[in-house]
């Protein structure tokens, strides 16, 4: 199926058909206004059978970035790819058939289980803006498995950065580039001079930074006037994020004010930071499921990207996210092993296994 971010509509006809047929009750929000797209957020939920059973939130989105359009999946010895031209798309449609998979093996085996409650989200690549606009007085659950990373297979991440965008407007003059260049003030040179003053890339082992978006000019015979930029900061640290973005922030008013010309620079949180202690049940938890799936230690870690579950936790839901084993997402070469998503949706098996006997 083809569908980047706002176009979900056809996987959310699938998927809610699918969950309805397992035995939940579906139903969407009103997310997809919200974002402009062409769907909401499906939502499910199945009541348990294990009185006094911790309910569970399972969590996978349903959009991919592009391209997908004419996606040809191949596999070769176990391993599926496309065909070279397009991304697979596995971030996260893995996380998909995961969740869908092990809740439907769950109840087929007719274990005791709890409450579960299933969210597949839309746009969640463009700002995780389905996760924000979800619609959380219908959930119930306080404990939520986000199958949203990649290898290893059942790895635990369970900490994940603060995120700030910037968006930037430098100003320059324009002039004719090959009558009077000299009235000019170039603002992409303004704009190189900003960057090259900034630290970018990887800062420390908490925290990130990049330009990832430029855009001006107008023609190559006129000195250019305004250029914008996107970028990002990132740290699982607070003071280091605000540190780095006031550098980022200061090199562009500097680089302009030695030009004699301006910046507008705007920032906004994209998301917060989460933190779930290793001793915490959630962890726990899945550190059992995962073994109890074959992986003989699974493995616990921090993270450097934001997932639905930096939301979730900040909506009272205590989350982690889970390794499905892609690996390059968001390239044409990226590939998933069959066998990993299978292991995954084990994990979610025993994960529901593992609440149903507890009290």
């Amino acid at each position: 199926m083809n569908t980047p971010s706002g176009r979900e509509g056809v996987e959310a006809d699938f998927l809610e058909g699918e969950l309805k047929a397992i035995g939940f009750t579906t139903w969407r929000d009103g997310a997809g206004q919200t974002v402009g797209g062409n769907t909401g957020n499906v939502l499910a939920r199945l009541e348990g059978t294990a009185p006094g059973a911790t309910a569970l939130l399972f969590n996978a989105h349903m959009d991919t970035v592009a391209p997908t359009d004419a996606l040809v999946v191949r596999e070769e010895e176990g391993v599926l790819r496309s065909s070279g031209d397009t991304i697979l798309g596995a971030d996260d449609k893995a996380g998909v058939a995961a969740v869908l998979e092990g809740v439907r093996a769950a109840v087929a085996e007719g274990f005791p289980r709890p409450t579960i409650e299933v969210v597949f989200t839309i746009a969640e690549e463009t700002g995780l803006r389905g996760a924000k606009a979800l619609d959380y007085a219908g959930l119930t659950a306080r404990q939520g498995y986000a199958f949203d990373g990649g290898r290893p297979t059942g790895g635990i991440v369970v900490a994940a950065p603060s995120q700030n965008s910037l968006r930037v407007k430098v100003h320059g003059v324009a002039a004719h580039a090959g009558g009077a260049p000299e009235k000019g003030v170039n603002a992409i040179r303004v704009a190189a001079d900003a960057i090259l003053r900034m630290p970018l890339g990887r800062i420390d082992g908490e925290t990130t930074a990049n330009i990832g978006v430029i855009e001006g000019g107008k023609a190559t015979n006129i000195v250019p006037d305004l250029v914008t930029l996107r970028g990002e900061a990132r740290s699982r640290s607070e003071e280091k994020l605000e540190r780095q973005t006031q550098a980022m922030v200061d090199a562009f008013h500097q680089a302009a004010a030695a030009a004699g010309v301006s910046a507008e620079v705007e920032v906004a949180r994209s998301y917060t930071r989460f933190v779930v202690e290793r001793d915490d049940r959630v962890v726990q938890r899945a550190v059992e499921a995962g073994r109890r799936s074959g992986i003989a230690e699974p493995v616990i870690r921090l993270g450097g990207g934001g997932s639905d579950a930096n939301i979730f936790n900040a909506n009272g839901i205590r989350s982690v996210v889970l390794g499905l084993g892609y690996d390059n997402p968001h390239g044409v070469d990226e590939h998933v092993p069959l066998e990993d998503v299978a292991i995954a949706s084990q994990v979610a098996v025993e994960l529901i296994r593992l609440a149903g006997q507890e009290r």
